[in-house]
């Protein structure tokens, strides 16, 4: 082993560079860890689904390269676990589509419930 084995922990260097297309499906990424783990556990009910929803796009627009995002809180399946007049919000109650755009690169992403986990996947990747 020699020294530079030993600064990279064993890993070899990268190749290359990032591309755009990675760095857009990185940017995606961050958005969805942000909108989930700032949100999961918020107290929520039918009645304020729609401005948590509101709040929720315009917290993530706000980050760089966000084009759209797109929350919909399942409020039927929130009635349905609700205790106390509310319940705290999970991945279980939400569906959401996140669309970035970084150095002309558009990623579609897309969070829902698959096989009882609330899965995030990308969708598509258009790029110029």
């Amino acid at each position: 082993m020699d020294s530079s084995d030993a600064d990279s922990g064993g890993r070899e260097a990268p190749t290359s560079d990032p591309t755009d297309r990675d760095a857009a499906c990185f940017e995606a990424g961050i958005k969805f860890g942000a909108l989930y783990h700032q949100f999961a556990g918020t107290p929520v009910s039918p009645e304020s689904a729609p401005s948590l929803e509101t709040a929720m796009e315009d917290a993530i627009e706000n980050q760089p390269f966000c084009e759209r995002v797109t929350v919909d809180i399942l409020t039927e399946k929130l009635a349905a676990e609700m205790t106390g007049g509310y319940t705290e919000l999970t991945g279980r109650f939400v569906e959401v589509e996140i669309v970035v755009d970084h150095e002309g690169v558009e990623v579609v992403t897309r969070m829902e419930m698959e096989d009882g986990y609330p899965l995030m996947r990308i969708d598509s990747v258009s790029e110029p």
